[in-house]
């Protein structure tokens, strides 16, 4: 099998044209032709040489794939699917707004880390994404030149892959690369602690935290994760950063149904955020087959808000998309791993 130039760095390309006998600005070349050009196939690289253009086929392919099959929401949501292996998949959804098109993006195949509401964590783990495939999710989408903001909020624990997460976000904001902003770009972790400090330390995108309860006792029954990354310690490293203008720290929110919505939690969020210039985002639950929670109702969450908010702490409600299209992480991979995929896979290319 050939090895993608897709995903590799300007740095990994140059010993790469140094063994094809090539000159080391040639890396640069393909770097464009790879990252602003976007080609399918190493021919397209029309200002490299013949020679080299079949030098580099011997050993080298593109390296990317295109959705297997795609869903779309009544409210303009798309969500694809992408193979990942055989007989596993990986999901994207592609989210328009009036003023920003936003994709979420899925940093590996399944989950390890066995958060009791989510259905990738159902699966269990079946891999890493590559920073190749990870940025193959942005390049191979029909609306690929109309994305303005990207959220690693999809499939897997972006810091349970940290290199390659953190080698992709490298690839985008680079002027070699795809010369995005890293303002566009927000990393959602449920608080791996080596992580976020590595990601704080080597990039300037933004960081979402998945918090969901301030009480760790709490957070233990629905994060497992909260055993060895404690909130405490958690909060302790991101209140070390400095968080000015360039770059925003978010908690995540999702609101369960008598679990996490009461008036203590508002109490509990104001003294474990307090002092942190920072931004919560309540987010209604998606029922997920086989879990037994529920979402709180639209008034409890409204109240939520406007108290957090009126005590100083900025809340949002995040608009929910997709419900009509299995939204939730990890449904529509799951369904087509399982029994009843091949219906699915043939109605979605209908």
């Amino acid at each position: 099998m050939k090895e993608p130039l897709f995903g590799k760095t300007l740095n990994e390309l140059i010993p790469i044209v140094k063994e094809a006998g090539l000159p080391a600005f040639t890396a640069r070349q393909i770097t464009e032709w790879l990252y602003r050009h976007r080609v399918s196939a190493i021919d397209d690289m029309t200002n490299l040489p013949k020679k080299a253009r079949e030098g580099l086929k011997g050993k080298y392919s593109i390296g990317n794939a295109a959705p297997v099959s795609v869903m779309e929401s009544s409210d303009g949501t798309k969500k694809y699917l992408f193979p990942a292996g055989e007989n596993t998949y990986i999901e994207s959804a592609y989210i328009p707004e009036k003023d920003r098109n936003t994709l979420c993006l899925s940093s590996q195949v399944g989950c390890k880390m066995g958060c009791h509401f989510c259905m990738t964590g159902m699966q269990g783990f079946q891999g890493n994404l590559t920073a190749g495939e990870i940025l193959n999710q942005v390049i191979s989408i029909p609306q690929a030149n109309s994305i303005t903001n990207l959220v690693y909020m999809g499939m897997g624990e972006p810091f349970d892959n940290t290199r390659e997460v953190i080698k992709s976000i490298k690839i985008l904001t680079s002027e070699w690369g795809f010369a995005m902003s890293p303002r566009r770009i927000t990393v959602s972790t449920i608080g791996i602690i080596p992580g976020i400090k590595e990601f704080l330390d080597e990039t300037d995108a933004h960081l979402a935290l998945s918090l969901h309860t301030p009480f760790p006792d709490e957070r233990i029954r629905l994060m497992p994760a909260e055993r060895k990354y404690p909130l405490e310690e958690i909060t302790k490293v991101i209140k070390s950063y400095d968080w000015g203008r360039q770059r925003r720290i978010s908690f995540e929110y999702i609101m369960f149904r008598g679990i996490n919505d009461t008036e203590a939690h508002i109490n509990g969020l104001l003294k474990l955020l307090g002092g942190l210039r920072c931004r919560v985002n309540l987010i209604r639950f998606h029922s997920v087959p086989g879990i037994p929670y529920e979402s709180s109702s639209d008034d409890t969450i409204r109240a939520f808000r406007d108290k957090l908010t009126a005590r100083g702490l900025i809340t949002t409600i995040r608009a929910s998309r997709g419900e009509d299209i299995m939204a939730a992480c990890g449904m529509l991979s799951t369904l087509k791993q399982g029994a009843g995929g091949r219906e699915m896979t043939e109605r979605l290319s209908d």
